[in-house]
């Protein structure tokens, strides 16, 4: 083990605090620390810096900042996004289209939602997770009142085809929500380019701190509160607003709309590094994932022969994340993996890169030398056991 912390390339679970968004943070932790809700000095100093932070937002994804809901994050966006519109909207219909790979916390709810008179129909994706606006368009019914595919995976980091399904959403009326989580400070992410009328915001993907996110609600939308209470966020959203990570986010936002391009051309240039390092180390490596329309920063790999919490078990130096979970020799592969077909010499031994602004070339290195010499070693000790 080295004299230092290991190597994190595990950016798409969660990035370190920006010091600029801490230190943007740090007087409404201890000096403006009043009610956003309250009506003297303390109060409107921090409605102010809600307001400001609203804004900054707004215009990192072009839209006006009363369509910004602050929420606790991406998995509280998803939710509010499906069971709103479900619930305001079930005397219009009661079908939800959505597709195979998105994040759990968009799933579930949908599952939830047909045990209470909803239907739902998941729409497959090919070998690269990506999903076909024309499956999509043939699942339309007459009853359908949302459409909700994410604007990019997680796992492997595939794009999806946002725009060409928010068209025809538009045109037939219905409510098309994306899950914008993995997109947002890497790739242009505007709400009027992509013809969605929702959009899930995760601040602690973009450096801001955890526990903070909005959801964007496109004018007119008819869509219920997810949390009753006093009224605050537009009567949409009840609770006193977090102001500190508020500010947070939108310095993040601000940052977003700033470096967009620099950050997208570095993170771009280390992936290539790293695959074209690992695939002349170990040529039998499968890349997992659209080969080129998936997010700059996002690599998943499979090290055929070794299962992947193996694999980085041994190699401790890389903190990355491994898509399987394997107890006494049954692997659970990731939903992801297994919508996508990836096959079972494969799916257990995939591994997700994903990099951030602090990503290193001496990490990337690092990161080839530790994994493919400890694949090796796997690799040889599983043969001299066969």
């Amino acid at each position: 083990m080295r004299n230092k912390l290991p190597i994190y390339v595990d950016y798409n679970a969660s990035t370190p605090v920006d010091p600029a968004v801490a230190e943007e943070m740090r007087p409404y932790l201890s000096e403006y620390f009043g009610n956003a809700s309250s009506k003297h000095w303390y109060g409107y100093k921090s409605r102010e810096a809600v307001e400001l932070a609203r804004a900054s937002i707004a215009e990192c994804i072009g839209c006006a900042p009363h369509e910004i809901v602050f929420t606790s994050g991406g998995t509280e966006s998803n939710n509010f996004a499906i069971k709103g519109i479900a619930y305001a909207n079930r005397h219009h219909g009661n079908h939800i289209i959505t597709s195979s790979i998105e994040h759990l916390s968009l799933l579930q709810p949908c599952r939830y939602l047909t045990t209470q008179g909803f239907e739902l129909t998941i729409v497959p994706v090919d070998e690269y997770g990506v999903v076909s606006p024309d499956n999509v368009r043939d699942a339309i019914r007459e009853e359908t009142i949302l459409i909700s595919i994410m604007h990019a995976n997680n796992e492997v980091g595939t794009i999806e085809p946002i725009e060409e399904i928010g068209e025809f959403a538009k045109e037939l009326g219905i409510y098309f929500h994306t899950d914008a989580a993995q997109t947002i400070g890497k790739i242009p992410v505007n709400v009027d380019d992509l013809g969605v009328d929702l959009l899930t915001i995760a601040g602690h993907k973009f450096y801001a701190p955890k526990g903070i996110g909005a959801l964007y609600i496109r004018d007119g939308t008819e869509i219920d509160p997810l949390i009753g209470g006093n009224g605050q966020e537009f009567g949409l959203r009840a609770g006193t607003e977090a102001v500190a990570p508020i500010v947070g986010l939108g310095r993040a936002c601000q940052l977003v709309t700033e470096s967009l391009d620099e950050m997208r051309n570095h993170t771009f240039k280390l992936m290539q590094r790293l695959f074209e390092m690992f695939i002349s180390d170990i040529p039998a490596v499968k890349l997992n994932g659209h080969p080129t329309d998936r997010v700059p920063n996002t690599l998943n790999l499979s090290f055929p022969g070794v299962v992947a919490p193996d694999l980085l078990s041994a190699a401790p130096e890389v903190a990355a994340t491994p898509l399987s979970e394997c107890n006494e020799g049954i692997c659970k592969v990731s939903h992801v993996l297994e919508a996508m077909g990836v096959p079972e010499n494969c799916a257990p031994c995939s591994i997700r890169f994903s990099l951030g602004k602090w990503t290193t070339e001496a990490d990337i290195d690092d990161i080839v030398d530790f994994i493919s010499s400890r694949y090796e070693s796997l690799l040889e000790k599983q043969n001299r056991v066969a």
